[in-house]
């Protein structure tokens, strides 16, 4: 995670403008020296959501939702915070410099010249696919999928003519060094004289933003080399197993109902986000990777649909897929489409509510595996059943949250009419998680006090501006002696020192003020999960519990231990003892008022 100069930030802080960013997202009137709009927080019919011209920050009268530029592109496009200030960087034309200790040797192009050559490409393949003779049968084709000029405007599908070499000329005519194709994945990296993408309709991809970072190519000619699809090479912007397709699309929906559906093709996905299944997204490939869940995950989904082609292949890929996201504990369906049909042409012959109906009748995963694994093994009798059984409780045992594995194994007694008994329940059995060494700062390592006090920090962080009853509630019950994790106890203490200084708490000033390096990766890291803003001050509150329990437990523990050790007196072990029994009982109370 890179963290970037307090003189970069500054910069880009000093460039911003609040209301071109928020433009594309809310629709602004003028009214005298404020600029006034329908909050995209929630749903109102008059204007709450206001913004002073030339200020850093928005502010609803509504909801009480406040904050800047960054907190405006976490919350409202689910953005992580190392996104957004790329993002701003991007738009407003700032070159962010990474710190000293963090710089590494770059030949290379810059992100924002590769983001550019990319739309350059997307704009030259559209036009070939709309206004050149080639592009007539690539019509064609598409006409006769269902995909109309509407469709093909607003995805911005293209087409890359049989000519080898005709997007490098068309880039040397705009004075585009060849450098910048060879980097952007757009010319074959054995030789300059050949594109990469050859005689192919054209899928753009997108990041979360909507920025081109690669392109998916289709072929729509049986004589076209190569596979069905090909994807743009490993770049500095397009990393495959990290790239959901149609996330730029979907991924607000997405984090708002937190569910997602799963299709294998790019028509697919953006037919169903077309028809407003704005919750779909496809994996760059026939695999659905750990990085492509982590994405979901993050977004905080705890469902998702597999509409995956019902052939073999098909099949195999929802019994992988699905494995997944169970042992992330995300509740899995898998769609039953009917024979040689894919979601593309349902929605085009039965239309949106039939694709409905197969959401609503979808199989549960562990329903669908019992099922899939019946067609294989003969469970009528008890080697098969038993193999059968075995072979699904082995899957289960290899999630990775004990109650989800508690309860599947539960669920698979009765779908396989198994008595509980009979399957390995057993309570003490140790749960599949990794026990790393605890550090003060990795989130890859499980550190239940990290997890914990990140957690805390992130809501307020996040939504304490907004919601000023959680600040409250931290200040009455919190100080530093709570945390066990340094930089989170520094981090809890400046934000408490800003909010009674009454200064302004937005995130880019904070991360600006920070003058420890590891404080400002921390951050970064910390905003790199998404919370859940339903219920939100009740899951602060049983937060700042966890926090004080923890504190209480360790507390009593220490005692027992004193009063265990050689080193104290008998009128020492005797007032431990009068002080263990005075907490023992007293677990501390959370104050709310």
């Amino acid at each position: 995670m890179k963290t970037y100069t307090k003189e970069s930030l500054e910069l880009l802080r000093s460039r911003i403008d609040l209301i071109e960013v928020l433009t594309p997202y809310v629709e602004f009137s003028r009214s005298g020296a404020y600029f006034k709009a329908c909050c995209p927080f929630h749903d109102e019919k008059t204007p709450s959501f206001v913004i002073q011209r030339s200020d850093t920050h928005y502010h609803c009268y509504g909801c009480s939702e406040h904050g800047d530029a960054i907190s405006f592109l976490m919350n409202h496009q689910k953005m992580t915070f190392s996104e957004s200030v790329e993002y701003l960087a991007d738009k407003f034309s700032v070159n962010l410099e990474v710190l000293d200790n963090q710089k590494k040797e770059n030949t290379g192009p810059s992100k924002k010249d590769l983001r550019e050559v990319l739309d350059l490409a997307a704009r030259f393949y559209n036009f070939l696919l709309l206004h050149s003779d080639a592009g007539r049968k690539a019509l064609s084709y598409l006409y006769e999928r269902g995909i109309d000029i509407e469709f093909i405007k607003t995805f911005q599908i293209g087409l890359s003519l049989k000519d080898p070499s005709h997007l490098q000329k068309f880039m040397q005519q705009k004075k585009v060094h060849p450098s910048l194709l060879y980097h952007s994945g757009l010319i074959k990296k054995s030789s300059n004289s050949r594109d990469f993408f050859i005689d192919r309709i054209m899928f753009p991809i997108k990041d979360p933003i909507g920025s081109v970072i690669g392109f998916s190519a289709r072929k729509y000619k049986e004589d076209t080399f190569g596979p069905k699809y090909i994807n743009t090479p490993e770049t500095l912007l397009f990393k495959k197993s990290k790239v959901l397709f149609g996330l730029n699309y979907s991924r607000k929906n997405i984090a708002k109902q937190r569910k997602a559906i799963i299709v294998e093709g790019q028509i697919d996905a953006l037919r169903l986000i077309n028809f407003g299944f704005s919750i779909t997204v496809a994996s760059q490939g026939t695999a659905f990777t750990e990085d492509g869940v982590k994405e979901l995950v993050n977004l905080g989904i705890n469902q998702v649909y597999l509409s995956l082609d019902s052939d073999k292949a098909g099949i195999e890929a929802s019994v992988k897929i699905g494995h997944i996201f169970q042992k992330n504990a995300i509740e899995t369906y898998v769609l039953t489409l009917p024979p040689n049909m894919d979601p593309d042409n349902i929605l085009i012959e039965y239309g949106p509510k039939y694709f409905e109906k197969l959401i609503a009748t979808s199989k549960d995963y562990l329903t669908f595996l019992v099922e899939t694994f019946s067609k294989k093994i003969n469970i009528k009798s008890p080697a098969g059943k038993n193999e059968l059984v075995q072979m699904i409780v082995e899957r289960i045992k290899k999630w990775d949250h004990p109650l989800m594995v508690h309860e599947s194994l539960r669920k698979l007694a009765r779908l396989t009419q198994t008595p509980e008994e009979m399957l390995p329940m057993d309570e003490n059995e140790a749960p599949n998680v990794y026990i790393i060494k605890q550090v003060d700062l990795s989130f890859s390592d499980i550190n239940p006090d990290l997890i914990l006090e990140t957690d805390l920090l992130r809501i307020l962080f996040l939504q304490g501006q907004s919601n000023v009853d959680l600040v409250n509630i931290a200040k009455k019950n919190l100080d530093e002696k709570y945390f066990k994790i340094r930089v989170c106890k520094n981090l809890f203490t400046k934000y408490l020192t800003l909010f009674e200084e009454k200064k302004a708490q937005d995130l880019l000033s904070f991360a600006i003020d920070l003058e420890n390096a590891e404080e400002r990766l921390f951050l970064s890291e910390m905003f790199q999960k998404k919370i859940n803003t339903d219920r939100i001050k009740d899951n602060f509150i049983k937060t700042v519990q966890q926090i004080l329990d923890r504190f209480w437990m360790e507390k009593r523990e220490e005692i027992k231990l004193k009063i265990h050790s050689s080193k104290f007196s008998d009128d020492e072990i005797i007032n431990l003892a009068k002080e263990f029994d005075e907490i023992k009982n007293k677990r501390p109370q959370i104050i709310l008022e």
